[in-house]
C-alpha cells in the first residue's frame, strides 16, 4: 500500500501545489492590474502562468522525485534527474523570456499612449522590437549552453575547444563576416534612427512601407501587397529615399503637357475647386504653373500637399483625373494636337523670275486635315 500512496503524494502533492500557487500568483497579477489601468504590465505578465507553472512543477519533480520509491526511479535515477534538470533549464529561459516580453510591450504601450510624435513612436517600436529579439537570442544561447554543460562529456569537449579558440574565432570570424555585418547594420539602424517599422521607402525603384526590422534582414511592403526582403546591411552601405525621415506629410506633382492655348487662369481655379473636395488634400499648400514649353505643347505643373504617402497617391490621381475630364469636356483646344501644313509646289511645277520656287497660295485644293473653329478661322490637326 505504501508503494502506490506514496509516488502518489509525490506527484499528486507536486501538481496540486504548482495549481495553488500558479492560481495565487494569477489572482495577485488580476488585482494589481485593476488597480493599475494606466499600465498594461500586470495584464501581460498573467500570460506567463503556464510557463511558471511548468517551471514549479518540474522544480518540485525535481526535488521530491526519489521519494517515490519507484523501481523505475531507482533504477534510472540518473537518467530521469537529468531529464528533469533538462526540463526545468528550458522552461526557465521560456518563463524569462515571456517576463521580458511583458515588460518591453508594457513600456512601448504607455510610450505610444502618451506620445504624439508618430515618428518618435515607430522608433522606439523598431528599438523595442530589435532588443526584444537580441534578449531572446541571448536567453536560448544560455539555456543551450547551461544544457549542455550538464553533460559530462560535452565539458570535455568544452575544454579542448578552449584550448584552439584563437584559431577557431579567426575562421568563425572569416566564415561569419557578412553576418556579423548584418548583425551590426541593426544596431546601427534600431539606434541610429536611419529607418523604422512604418516608414514609406523606396529601394531598387520599389516604393513600400518597412513592415518588419531584425537584426539580420528587413522586409517591405510594397503597394501590391508583395514582400521585399533585403539585408539589413542594404540599409548601411547604399542610399535609399526615406519619406517619412523628418515628418510623414509630402508635396506631390501632377504634369500635364498641353496645347499653348490651354486656359491656365481657368485651370488654375478648377485645381483650387477640385481640391476642395478632396478628402486626401490637407490643405497645407498648392499651386499651379506652366514650368516648360516646346514647339507643340506646354508642361503644366499642378501641386498638391497630403499628410502621407497614400494620400499623396490618391490626391495626385484626383486631381490629373479631373483636370484631365474638365479639360476634355469643357476645352478640347487645350489638348495636345498633331499641327500640319501645306506642302510647297515642287520645283517642276513653276519657278519665279529670280528662280524661286512658287508656291500654292490662291488657286489650290483645300487640305483635308483642315477645319474651321467657332470663329470661322481655320485649325489643322485632330484638336
Amino acid at each position: 500500500m505504501e508503494n502506490v500512496l506514496r509516488p502518489l503524494t509525490v506527484l499528486g502533492g507536486a501538481v496540486v501545489l504548482t495549481l495553488l500557487l500558479g492560481w495565487v500568483v494569477d489572482l495577485a497579477l488580476r488585482r494589481a492590474d485593476a488597480r493599475h489601468p494606466e499600465t498594461p504590465l500586470w495584464g501581460l505578465l498573467r500570460r506567463c502562468r503556464l510557463p511558471l507553472q511548468v517551471v514549479l512543477l518540474t522544480a518540485l519533480l525535481r526535488a521530491t522525485y526519489r521519494e517515490t520509491g519507484w523501481w523505475i526511479v531507482v533504477d534510472h535515477q540518473s537518467g530521469i534527474g537529468r531529464l528533469l534538470t533538462l526540463t526545468l533549464i528550458a522552461a526557465g529561459a521560456w518563463l524569462v523570456i515571456h517576463i521580458a516580453s511583458a515588460v518591453v510591450e508594457s513600456t512601448y504601450a504607455r510610450y505610444a499612449t502618451s506620445a504624439r510624435d508618430r515618428a518618435k513612436v515607430r522608433r522606439v517600436r523598431t528599438q523595442v522590437t530589435l532588443i526584444m529579439r537580441i534578449v531572446t537570442a541571448v536567453v536560448v544561447v544560455v539555456a543551450v549552453a547551461a544544457i549542455l554543460l550538464t553533460f559530462p562529456s560535452m565539458r570535455t569537449i568544452g575544454t579542448s575547444m578552449l584550448a584552439s579558440a584563437g584559431i577557431i574565432g579567426i575562421v568563425a570570424g572569416v566564415a561569419a563576416q557578412s553576418t556579423l555585418g548584418n548583425l551590426f547594420a541593426g544596431f546601427q539602424i534600431a539606434f541610429g534612427d536611419m529607418v523604422r517599422i512604418g516608414d514609406t521607402v523606396v529601394v531598387d525603384g520599389e516604393w513600400g512601407v518597412v513592415e518588419e526590422v531584425t537584426l539580420t534582414f528587413l522586409a517591405v511592403r510594397t503597394w501590391d501587397e508583395r514582400r521585399i526582403t533585403m539585408p539589413v546591411s542594404y540599409f548601411t552601405s547604399k542610399p535609399f529615399e526615406n519619406w517619412s525621415r523628418g515628418g510623414v506629410q509630402m508635396t506631390g506633382t501632377v504634369f500635364l503637357q498641353l496645347d499653348h492655348s490651354a486656359p491656365v487662369r481657368l485651370m488654375r481655379e478648377k485645381l483650387h475647386e477640385i481640391l476642395q473636395d478632396c478628402a486626401a488634400w490637407d490643405g497645407r499648400d498648392w499651386s499651379l504653373a506652366v514650368t516648360d514649353t516646346t514647339p507643340s505643347t506646354i508642361e503644366v505643373r499642378a501641386v498638391v500637399t497630403a499628410k502621407d504617402a497614400d494620400d499623396i497617391w490618391t490626391a495626385r490621381c484626383t486631381v490629373r483625373e479631373q483636370l484631365i475630364g474638365w479639360l476634355a469636356d469643357e476645352h478640347p483646344y487645350a489638348l495636345p494636337r498633331i499641327a500640319t501644313a501645306q506642302a510647297a509646289v515642287l520645283p517642276a511645277q513653276g519657278q519665279g523670275k529670280n528662280g524661286v520656287v512658287a508656291r500654292a497660295a490662291a488657286h489650290h485644293e483645300p487640305d483635308p486635315a483642315v477645319t474651321e473653329n467657332a470663329d470661322g478661322d481655320p485649325r489643322t490637326g485632330r484638336g
